[in-house]
């Protein structure tokens, strides 16, 4: 009893010391990342090596880190600037939780630094992955603070000079020293082959993988600098090699149809012919995915990395996959030189839009459109701004259709639309009034889950009334449509409460079936198609070839990694931006082969022994995906497009674009073509079509202007632009 008293005095006396103070700090962050690591981190801890390894990872740079307030001779500055680092050390670590959450993945240096072209467009998500047990990492700076307030720690008053801090410092780097040389023991060449940042944190821990990410980030910056035009040969070798030849049958059935895009956010592909409580989630898209004018692919996933929804938008406008560390719109896209479906399409006369109810800034959108050669951005500042309008990220569904209307039918025909829906995204709020009171819900213990279908349900309605006004007005004859899902609403760590709902067990779900959930739908509705639902691997990648081909345009000569999904010679493979190989007969986990986890695709079953003839297929397959990924990102993270212009391709200006003023500019061509115009708006004799757009949308039953009604801030827009007008021509006279 009084060793263990006098043992206790010791540890409050040491506590007392500026050493101690430090050790205090070091060791209730090492406790914290451990219970973060366990908790909610996936880490793919298999032996107790790994675990021993990641138990020592945070705690050399911790000690690093909160050292550096040891050097400040004052005292209380240097406690502050201890505590400063420690908050600043655990921030990291909790947006990575927070991170980790939404993405299964952690932040990188570009997701940091590019978070301001994402925050505003933030909407309740970020609150909806709090968890109570988060105070757990803030409990200990908050008590700690206050015990030196009421002076329970005091300040240390000693002088330490030099000697002190550089002692401690170098423990840290020792420590930091030994952690990286166990894990090389464990896992080999773990900096050169870091093709899944998991395994980085899992070895080295969140300091030690960002601050190595900050340096690869730095690397890449010098070697953009650096980029010629002799390093695209390699890269035009390789597509020029993968290019599939259109099918015969298909190139050109819809050469000068519009085209209208609808995006669906966070729709995956089991949401297809689902019922829950006897009632279809999706009865339209289930009916419009086996009508007979629809192409349906039942085995499309997407390919989306941390840039999420504008990955799917990088993929689906230019044929190339998204960067491996960040957004390429948020890091790459205000620079970058693109050659995207918008500017392609313009050399045939298709006038492009994009139509999203959030504000333009979300995903560095304003540029990027710009450089992709869109004509025009109808973002928040074009639709109703009462709060009640708005949900998550943007403008309700059904009111986004309803009040672009407006919009669409003043632009030039043949055009290239693209409507992006924000509703069905986490949390899946959904208010009292959107809510079909036919169609009930699950009752899982996950309310995210629970909320995803009546979310799913909604955005299904929305796109069935958007269907109605094209076929009541007309477009719809004139129109090619393409419907996909951008990526997973639900993830892996819901996939298992979510298993008996989709006829699948919780307790036989692995890897295979979390990589199976990456499918999303991709439908190619017209009216003059012969429909009928593909079974072929198909990806987001895939897309451009496949519209420019049904458009009658030739995609060769263009840099695009994707193959004509109705080409029938098209390659019979993806791969994730995470290395993940999806093959008509395997699925390839971790994009390292035969050493990796490797399922059969049909069978779901995990193949152990090779035969000679697998190990070369598997081999091959790797092979061919790890060259795609490596050089779509040596083009974009270089910009070689800059240096590369197909024939008959005219790169784009991006500024030529005002999106302020898209509404003026729609008008004044309208006006200035007169019977020239193809407009919808001239050929039903200038008269609007808004009146034939019907919707149930509660916001608008007493607001029937709203749907017809521009903005007023957009007139006083066209009224500005106007009068420049004008003033330039009185200049010149």
């Amino acid at each position: 009893m009084l060793k263990e008293k006098n043992m206790k005095k010791k540890i409050s006396n040491f506590i007392q010391t500026r050493t101690g103070f430090l050790v205090l700090l070091v060791f209730w962050f090492w406790i914290k990342y451990i219970f973060a690591a366990y908790f909610d981190f996936n880490l793919g801890l298999s032996d107790p090596y790994q675990h021993v390894i990641m138990w020592l990872s945070p705690i050399g740079t911790a000690v690093i880190l909160i050292s550096i307030g040891f050097y400040i001779p004052k005292p209380i500055i240097s406690y502050i600037a201890m505590l400063i680092m420690d908050f600043a050390n655990t921030a990291l670590l909790f947006a990575n939780i927070i991170y980790y959450r939404q993405f299964t993945d952690f932040l990188t240096i570009k997701t940091m630094t590019n978070a301001g072209k994402v925050s505003q467009g933030l909407g309740k998500s970020t609150v909806a992955l709090l968890h109570p047990t988060d105070i757990l990492i803030w409990i200990d700076l908050i008590i700690i603070i206050i015990l030196l307030v009421i002076h329970k720690i005091r300040i240390d008053q000693k002088s330490y000079g030099l000697s002190t801090p550089i002692a401690i410092t170098s423990v840290g780097a020792l420590i930091t020293t030994l952690n990286i040389f166990l894990a090389e023991t464990s896992r080999p060449r773990l900096l050169r082959n870091t093709f899944d940042r998991s395994y980085v944190v899992k070895y080295l821990g969140i300091d030690t993988f960002t601050a190595y990410d900050g340096f690869k980030s730095a690397q890449n910056v010098q070697v953009t600098q650096n980029a010629n035009a002799s390093d695209l040969n390699e890269i035009l070798n390789f597509t020029n090699k993968i290019h599939s030849a259109p099918s015969s049958a298909y190139f050109g059935v819809e050469k000068n149809k519009n085209v209208i895009v609808i995006h669906l956010e966070s729709f995956q592909q089991f949401l297809i012919n689902l019922k829950v409580n006897g009632k279809e989630v999706t009865p339209f898209l289930n009916s419009l995915y086996r009508n007979k004018h629809t192409l349906s692919f039942d085995n499309f996933y997407h390919q989306v990395g941390l840039g999420r929804t504008s990955d799917a938008e990088n993929m689906l406008e230019t044929s190339t996959y998204g960067i491996s560390d960040g957004s390429l719109f948020t890091s790459l896209g205000s620079e970058n030189t693109f050659q995207a479906a918008p500017q392609i399409l313009r050399q045939d006369g298709y006038t492009s839009a994009v139509f999203h109810g959030n504000v333009g800034t979300f995903w560095n959108r304003n540029d990027v459109y710009k450089n992709m050669g869109y004509n025009y951005f109808f973002d928040k500042n074009y639709f109703s701004t009462q709060n009640k309008d708005n949900i998550g990220y943007g403008l309700k569904d059904k009111l986004l259709f309803a009040e672009s209307i407006k919009y669409l039918e003043q632009m030039q025909q043949p055009f290239y639309a693209k409507f992006i829906t924000v509703t069905n995204h986490i949390p899946f709020d959904l208010d009292k009034d959107d809510r079909d009171p036919n169609f009930k819900t699950t009752k899982t213990s996950d309310q995210t889950i629970n909320n995803y279908f009546e979310t799913a349900h909604y955005l299904d309605e929305a796109v069935h009334e958007f269907f109605n006004y094209l076929k009541a007005s007309g477009l719809y004859k004139n129109s090619m449509i393409v419907i996909y899902g951008d990526h997973y609403g639900l993830s892996n760590s819901e996939n298992e409460t979510l298993a008996p709902i989709i006829n699948e067990s919780a307790d036989t779900w692995n890897t295979y079936n979390n990589v199976q959930m990456q499918k999303v739908p991709f439908m190619i509705h017209a009216d003059n198609l012969k429909g009928k639902i593909s079974h072929e691997i198909a990806g987001e990648i895939d897309v451009l070839p496949t519209l420019l081909h049904l458009l009658g345009i030739s995609n060769k000569g263009y840099v695009q990694f994707g193959s004509d999904m109705l080409s029938p010679h098209r390659q019979d493979w993806i791969v994730f931006r995470n290395g993940t190989i999806v093959s008509s007969k395997y699925i390839i986990v971790g994009g390292k082969g035969i050493k990796g986890t490797v399922y059969n695709r049909i069978n779901g079953r995990q193949i152990i022994n090779f035969s000679p003839q697998e190990k070369k297929e598997i081999t091959a397959l790797a092979k061919k995906a790890k060259d795609s990924l490596h050089y779509s990102d040596l083009l974009n993270n270089h910009n070689l497009l800059r240096f590369y212009t197909p024939t008959g391709f005219v790169p784009v200006d991006p500024t030529q674009f005002n999106y302020s003023t898209n509404y003026q500019k729609m008008i004044s061509i309208r006006q200035g073509l007169a019977d020239s115009s193809t407009s919808l708006y001239s050929e039903n004799h200038n008269r609007s079509t808004t009146k034939l757009y019907k919707t149930d949308a509660s916001e608008l039953h007493n607001r029937e202007k709203d749907i017809t009604k521009v903005p007023e801030e957009v007139l006083k827009n066209q009224l500005t632009e106007q009068n420049k007008s004008s003033t330039e021509k009185s200049d010149k006279n």
